[in-house]
């Protein structure tokens, strides 16, 4: 981002309107953030995580599987299931590069970029519910997304509510 649109941005880490503009998660010129910049931030902080999580899944000898989410690989199979994590590394990662394009050249996407974030745990635990996991203990997923899903919320309505009064919020 250019030094003129990022200065402006950042004088505006709260919303001065409370009240949320469903506008603003398509918004007409997207590279115009008019949202909150404390907003931006979380996407950024919450990007990085699953970025990190993407390469976990491709690089870890057994994708993550056994080491993070307890699954049993030493059964017949096994190897299908680290094959399995490392692909959905791979489509995370793809997802990762998507999202980074959108938040960094498009800032005025932060909504849509979050509403992404609160969709994805929410739609693997309805999968989960649906085709359960044996694990042998609790997966940071299933531990952390439900502590993660409040501040994520509370960050989509931030970027919702316009950061500055006039006729272009």
């Amino acid at each position: 981002m250019k030094l003129q649109r990022i200065e402006p941005f950042m004088n505006n880490m709260l919303p001065k309107v409370w009240r949320p503009d469903l506008g603003a998660l398509l918004p007409a010129n997207p590279s115009i953030a008019n949202g909150p910049a404390l907003a931006w931030w979380v996407a950024l902080l919450f990007l990085c995580i699953i970025t990190l999580r993407s390469f976990i899944h491709m690089l870890a000898a057994d994708g993550g599987a056994h080491s993070i989410a307890t699954i049993d690989v030493s059964i017949g199979g096994g190897a299908n299931i680290i094959a399995i994590f490392g692909q959905w590394g791979a489509i995370q990662l793809l997802l990762a590069g998507l999202l980074w394009v959108l938040l960094l050249r498009y800032p005025g996407l932060v909504p849509l970029v979050l509403l992404v974030f609160m969709l994805e745990p929410t739609l693997r635990a309805f999968v989960g519910y649906l085709k359960p996991v044996i694990t042998e203990g609790v997966p940071p997923g299933r531990q952390f997304n439900w502590i993660f899903e409040p501040i994520l919320i509370a960050a989509f309505f931030l970027s919702l509510c316009p950061a500055k009064k006039g006729p272009s919020s």
